[in-house]
């Protein structure tokens, strides 16, 4: 078949069934038809379709082990050649993502240090917003170089001045590669992999973006070899170089360059386009919502005060604070049907039989948006993790980080970022609009891979 009558095919079997722009809305009115479980060919390839809650925890929770593979992601899987952490699976996805779990352990993710990072970025972040000097600004910029430089803080033991060049070019391109994987052609590529050796387009530049990465990280492993301690690792690298030299004698061995370089890249794109998109479309629905801006606003300065840092402690007594966050992460929805999964074995699950090596899509959107567990899902509404003293309310349905075997490996840096960032910046500024509060358009304008806010312009008044 000629890429011309395969392309067509491929359109007309995804077309007819989904709209690209917005996948996980059709796997919705799917499921209305078809119940939680069931399955669609994309492209030439049937994938699982799980929809809602029970039977996505059923599959990532209670048959985690089973549901632990990676799905097919062929756009990723050209780029990564199955190396690093997002997109490997067996034994070397299960050996890099125990070290890096430890690895981020040992460095002080969950602990004192790490939030004294945090702490301090958000204080640089702080002081790049006052020289907007109240005036009108996109944000996407300034939001991006705080999570950046976390990650560069983990993996690097550096910080970048935010007009870095170098700084600024990895961002950029990791800027790059989301909107791609975002956009409807990519997930045609994706669901018609043999279009991607026909149709060369804007993919060629995630791989050249993922080359660029690989050779810095490549550069900067050389200048930690040259001055590697054994006895006083200093950062991921550090940690994965002394891992190499304790497997070197081992054939089947993991630690390796190609995918220090990799799981590198795979900490940057998950740790930084992720948190930097979801501030950003948080400070869009505060701006759209000032009521619940002032709330919190309220909140910090009788907890927090307008002197001292805010730091994590304080959160168990910002009930109201800890819900907007989880509201604003419910709401936007930032990967609405997840990375893929795939069964590690013949799996039995509610009376199917599904095949070994089967790529399983979970909707994560049927979750974060079910209407029993979150009354008005589609509203933006700290309330939805309020009880009604007013307390904070946990929900099982929150699966913004994934649930499972495979969840969110920076889930717990993320969450402390979000909740700093935050509050540091509601402690010192008041959220203007530059446009009537009823002419803010919170929609997506790309609902892909990520859920990507509309841009904006606001202004940052000193408090």
């Amino acid at each position: 078949m000629g890429p011309v009558a395969l392309l067509v095919l491929c359109l007309s079997c995804l077309l007819l069934l989904l709209d690209v722009k917005n996948i996980s809305k059709s796997l919705s009115n799917l499921s209305k038809i078809y119940g939680p479980v069931f399955t669609v060919y994309f492209g030439m390839k049937p994938m699982v379709v799980l929809h809602g809650y029970e039977a996505i925890k059923e599959a990532l929770i209670d048959k985690g082990k089973e549901f632990s593979g990676r799905g097919s992601f062929p756009v990723a899987e050209k780029a990564n050649q199955g190396f690093g952490i997002l997109f490997s699976s067996g034994k070397r996805w299960k050996e890099i993502r125990r070290f890096s779990l430890m690895t981020l352990r040992n460095l002080g993710v969950g602990k004192r240090n790490i939030e004294d990072r945090v702490q301090e970025e958000a204080r640089c972040l702080v002081e790049e917003l006052r020289k907007t000097n109240a005036s009108p600004c996109d944000p996407t910029f300034i939001l991006g170089c705080a999570p950046c430089n976390v990650i560069c803080s983990i993996i690097f033991q550096k910080r970048f001045d935010y007009k870095d060049k170098v700084f600024l070019n990895i961002m950029e391109r990791f800027n790059e590669n989301v909107k791609i994987l975002s956009s409807p052609w990519i997930q045609i590529y994706n669901n018609c992999p043999a279009l991607l050796d026909y149709f060369p387009g804007s993919q060629n530049k995630i791989f050249k973006n993922v080359d660029f990465i690989k050779s810095y990280v490549t550069e900067k492993t050389k200048e930690h070899q040259a001055s590697l301690d054994i006895h006083n690792p200093r950062d991921f690298i550090d940690y994965f170089l002394i891992k190499m030299e304790q497997e070197k004698h081992n054939p089947h061995g993991e630690f390796t360059i190609d995918n220090l370089t990799i799981t590198v890249s795979d900490f940057f794109g998950a740790g930084t386009e992720t948190t930097s998109t979801t501030l950003r479309y948080a400070l869009l629905l505060l701006l759209k919502h000032p009521e619940v801006s002032a709330k919190v606003q309220e909140e910090i300065d009788r907890v927090v005060g307008r002197e001292r840092s805010p730091c994590m402690q304080d959160r168990s007594h910002m009930p109201y604070t800890d819900a907007m966050v989880h509201e604003v992460q419910r709401y936007i929805d930032l990967l609405p049907t997840n990375l893929p999964h795939a069964v590690t074995c013949d799996v039995n699950f509610r009376n199917y039989l599904i095949p070994k090596g089967t790529t399983i899509i979970t909707n994560l959107t049927s979750v974060l948006r079910d209407d029993k567990e979150f009354p008005n899902p589609e509203k933006f509404d700290p309330g939805h993790f309020l009880d009604e003293g007013g307390n904070f309310k946990k929900s099982d349905y929150f699966m913004a980080f994934s649930a499972g075997k495979r969840m969110c490996v920076g889930e717990g840096l993320a969450r402390m970022e979000l909740f700093l960032f935050l509050t540091t910046i509601l402690q010192k500024f008041t959220l203007k609009a530059v446009v009537d509060v009823k002419d803010l358009d919170v929609t997506p304008v790309m609902n892909g891979f990520t859920s990507v806010p509309p841009p904006y312009q606001l202004c940052f008044i000193p408090v």
